[in-house]
């Protein structure tokens, strides 16, 4: 069985007109886009958390809440929880918290974040990136237990048989860790038993096979079960044609990279690029057939257990989103299960 999600950031969006939304609008065209997302039968939905004038979503559990009482069945999580940045015993509460509101669809990813913006922000030196991260999961791995919590660590106090409130019904939090391309991540996740979510950005998705395999060998190193899930999060969009698909595309994708190109040295993106990364490359974008063949292909090649399209892009508007999740749900999805099946 193989589970089918959808992930944004809440990229701040224009309107049709080309004017710039609200975070306020855009916030509840996300919820607008979940609530459609569980009506046509989608698996997963999971909302990044970034603190920075492009994105909107920076408490992703009140907006998952927000969901939460307004759908039925699908599965509400992050992409990601930016853990090195918050505190484990709060990550705990709210998510138990939301659990609750959902009736046990609440889902964690666990991540480092791409965007640093939160270090500075929450008073963390980014010298201790690596250290963060790491003692935090030891600590998050402890909190999921849901039993009393004894843990020692240089960065927060220490516990000693201490319980964390509220509860949840079935006993844990289905969580699991995001990896954009470290080994010692992948690693780290096999050793706690979390599933792993492979952030494929870019390149093609078969070059991650090797990390797929590197936790499969550390399932069973860590005597972990073998069988733990292993998902992948890719951008894409759904249109009727690959034509419409690359050029409603373009224009928002180029803007969006050349904007975090400029913070971090890269050069401008170029159609023949971004061409180029639609055709054999990360991005899933094109008509039904097309996505659902290349999505049919990352699925086979890495052997996943799950796949989450991110499908937000920049400024492309919410009616766009619309009509991309429903082709995604009810073209794409049946499609790749029967290339699957």
């Amino acid at each position: 069985m193989v589970e089918f999600g959808l992930d944004t950031f809440g990229d701040v969006t224009a309107d049709s007109h080309g004017t710039r939304l609200s975070y306020a609008q855009v916030i509840r065209n996300v919820i607008e886009q979940a609530v459609l997302a569980d009506r046509l039968g989608v698996d997963a939905f999971g909302l990044g958390e970034h603190h920075r004038d492009d994105f909107a979503v920076s408490a992703p559990e009140i907006v998952l809440a927000a969901i939460a009482s307004r759908t039925e069945r699908i599965a509400l999580g992050t992409a990601v929880t930016v853990l090195s940045s918050d505190d484990p015993v709060r990550v705990y509460e709210r998510f138990a918290t939301l659990d609750a509101v959902s009736h046990g669809r609440a889902e964690i990813t666990l991540g480092r974040g791409s965007f640093t913006e939160s270090f500075p922000l929450f008073g963390y030196d980014l010298s201790d990136y690596d250290r963060l991260f790491a003692e935090k999961a030891d600590l998050m791995a402890k909190l999921l237990t849901e039993g009393p919590v004894t843990w020692e660590g240089t960065v927060r106090p220490g516990l000693k048989d201490q319980q964390v409130y509220p509860k949840t019904e079935s006993g844990r939090i289905r969580t699991w860790i995001g990896v954009g391309g470290s080994p010692e991540s992948v690693v780290r996740a096999a050793e706690y038993g979390f599933p792993l979510v492979l952030a494929i950005i870019g390149g093609a998705p078969a070059r991650f096979a090797p990390y797929v395999e590197l936790y499969r060998r550390a399932l069973k190193e860590f005597d972990r079960p073998e069988d733990t899930p292993v998902a992948v999060h890719c951008p894409g969009f759904v249109a009727e044609t690959d034509e419409e698909a690359a050029e409603v595309l373009w224009p928002h994708v180029r803007v969006m990279m050349n904007r975090i190109g400029r913070e971090r040295g890269w050069p401008p993106l170029a159609r023949d690029r971004f061409q180029a990364d639609i055709d054999e490359g990360a991005w899933h974008a094109g008509s039904p057939e097309t996505v659902a063949r290349k999505i049919a292909k990352t699925v086979t090649d890495l052997g996943i257990q799950r796949f989450d399209l991110k499908y937000s892009a920049g400024t492309l508007p919410h009616e766009r989103l619309m009509a991309g999740i429903e082709l995604y749900a009810t073209k794409v999805i049946p499609r790749v299960k029967e290339l699957l099946a």
